[in-house]
């Protein structure tokens, strides 16, 4: 499976316009992976639509979930 080289460009440049429009939200993620994520931490997650409409998702983190969560922060995701 090769990598499309063109496609992660395009990523990182929509990477890097999401870190101005949201400067602090990198700084959370920094402040996350600087602290670990280990079996038992509670992940959640909240939208809000302009209309006012809210859903919210909750996720224990389990001992299979932390490498993936690694190999993610290892992207810089």
């Amino acid at each position: 499976m090769g990598m499309d080289f063109s496609a992660l460009m395009k990523i990182k440049g929509a990477w890097d316009t999401f870190k101005m429009n949201h400067p602090r939200f990198p700084d959370f993620l920094n402040h996350v992976k600087r602290n670990g994520v280990i079996p038992g931490t509670e992940i959640q997650i909240s939208v809000t639509y302009p209309n006012g409409q809210n859903i919210k998702s909750t996720i224990k983190v389990k001992e299979s979930d932390v490498q993936l969560l690694e190999s993610l922060g290892s992207l810089g995701l």
